[in-house]
């Protein structure tokens, strides 16, 4: 194993058990909000300071973006870890036991190692590039279905006010039909990393962040699947249009997304 792959596993589960000690005491947490339905919790930030102090502690000349501290270290930093400390939180505050941590690396602007942890259900999704990705240390290819038929399809709603809440509906009006169902759960970075586990066929999702799908990234391309913004370009970093899927069910989406 990769020694930073092994670092950023240590760190994701440091921050599982400070997730988990708070799960069943939400009542008592203070929670802010950064935007409409966006929320954020001690917790996520805790989670994050630990995660950042693990991963600092071995590699101190390393950059950070992180959800919640925004972007630290030096900005010419050869490597940058990007990170999302408590992915779902609005399912953490009500009790739906579906979240996750997520700690991708980028070495000079590429994504080199990734890791996305689901620690309710002790679920290590990893990878290194060029050595495959993993589910609890077995390896992990995206799905072999063929076309959309009988593809489970997993996407999330437009929450923020200033979303195109019409645009998406519209895309559901056309990928619905084609589907054997769609999924919305919640958290990005699972969604990715169950479409490399061959659980979900495909995903799109509209305005997400770097911390939320930098891991799930490269965990599909790891995984033998592909990722683009909605037009198949390369774009989704800047836009945060992203769609993914097997190669098969990704130009099909594709063509019913455009």
């Amino acid at each position: 194993m990769h020694p930073m792959l092994n670092t950023a596993i240590q760190a994701a589960r440091a921050a599982g058990h400070i997730i988990l000690r708070y799960a069943n005491q939400v009542d008592s947490i203070s929670v802010e909000s950064k935007s409409r339905n966006d929320f954020v919790t001690e917790i996520d930030r805790e989670a994050e300071k630990e995660i950042i102090y693990k991963l600092k502690r071995a590699y101190p000349d390393h950059a950070f973006l992180g959800e919640e501290s925004g972007t630290t270290g030096e900005k010419d930093a050869k490597h940058q870890w990007i990170i999302d400390p408590l992915d779902g939180t609005t399912n953490y505050l009500y009790g739906i036991p579906h979240y996750a941590i997520s700690i991708a690396l980028r070495v000079d602007g590429i994504l080199d190692q990734a890791v996305v942890y689901d620690p309710l259900k002790e679920e290590l999704f990893t990878a290194s590039r060029g050595n495959g990705a993993q589910l609890n240390n077995h390896k992990i290819r995206v799905s072999a279905r063929r076309s959309m038929a009988n593809a489970l399809i997993a996407t999330g709603i437009p929450f923020r006010p200033e979303h195109n809440l019409e645009q998406w509906i519209n895309e559901i009006k056309k990928v619905q039909p084609e589907t054997a169902g769609i999924r919305r759960a919640g958290v990005a970075s699972l969604d990715l990393a169950y479409v490399a586990a061959g659980r979900f066929d495909g995903f799109w999702e509209h305005d997400l962040k770097s911390w939320d799908i930098a891991a799930g990234v490269l965990l599909i391309q790891e995984a033998g699947g592909l990722v683009s913004d909605l037009q198949g370009n390369n774009d989704f970093w800047k836009s945060g249009d992203v769609m993914a899927g097997n190669p098969r069910v990704h130009a099909e989406l594709a063509k019913l997304l455009n």
